[in-house]
């Protein structure tokens, strides 16, 4: 059987959530109130739009659908500014050194994000060119824990979804690869993540031969 590997993209390939917090604490000291780096880690793994109405629900405020959608492109926008000079130092300890063994042994690889700025990302921190398929929040309609993320990523690397591997800094993340029957190995904190299958703080934490050991089993 073909393995396939898939990766989430904010906290597991770079470090992107710190722009995201910046862009939604900056929403909502506009709104009136302040919204803290603990409050931030509700929003891991989730959508755009769940996140401002988690927001909104911190701040006690209420939005009509303009304005919903208005805060919805402001952060966004506020967001892409910061990713703008990205470049390959914000890339995660040793994540290259894993995608070059996968690709050196033919193994497909995807990206399995919330994130709709995914291809920009990777682009600018010279990644792009190890995945074989891109999927992200401008092609799901249901956001993690729903497991679609997941397995439109197998089907599109014509991969079946117990075959799969899953690397995921969320708790959210992990859930929908649990859900899809995939593999599924933390990156992070093992006590926040302890559904994973597998913990690492780090893909440091990673030997090339457990990969191998993945690829063969």
């Amino acid at each position: 059987m073909k393995r396939g590997f898939i990766f989430d993209l904010d906290g597991v390939i770079v470090d992107t959530a710190k722009y995201h917090y910046l862009a939604w604490k900056n929403l909502a000291n506009q709104l009136g109130f302040d919204f803290t780096k603990e409050q931030n880690e509700l929003f891991k793994g989730v959508s755009r739009k769940r996140c401002l109405e988690i927001l909104l629900e911190i701040g006690n405020r209420e939005a009509t659908q303009e304005e919903f959608d208005t805060w919805m492109v402001e952060k966004n926008v506020d967001y892409l500014k910061y990713i703008e000079n990205m470049d390959a130092s914000e890339i995660l300890p040793d994540v290259p050194r894993v995608l070059e063994f996968l690709k050196e042994n033919n193994i497909p690889i995807a990206l399995g994000s919330a994130s709709k700025n995914a291809q920009p990302i990777l682009e600018k921190v010279g990644l792009l060119h190890y995945f074989d398929a891109i999927v992200d929040g401008n092609n799901v309609t249901k956001a993690k824990p729903n497991p679609e993320v997941f397995l439109l990523a197998a089907k599109q690397l014509n991969v079946l979804p117990e075959e799969c591997v899953v690397f995921e800094d969320a708790v959210a993340g992990v859930q929908a690869a649990n859900a899809a029957k995939m593999m599924s190995i933390g990156i992070g904190d093992k006590n926040v993540l302890a559904e994973a299958q597998l913990i690492f703080t780090d893909f440091t934490e990673i030997s090339t031969n457990f990969i191998k050991d993945l690829i063969e089993k």
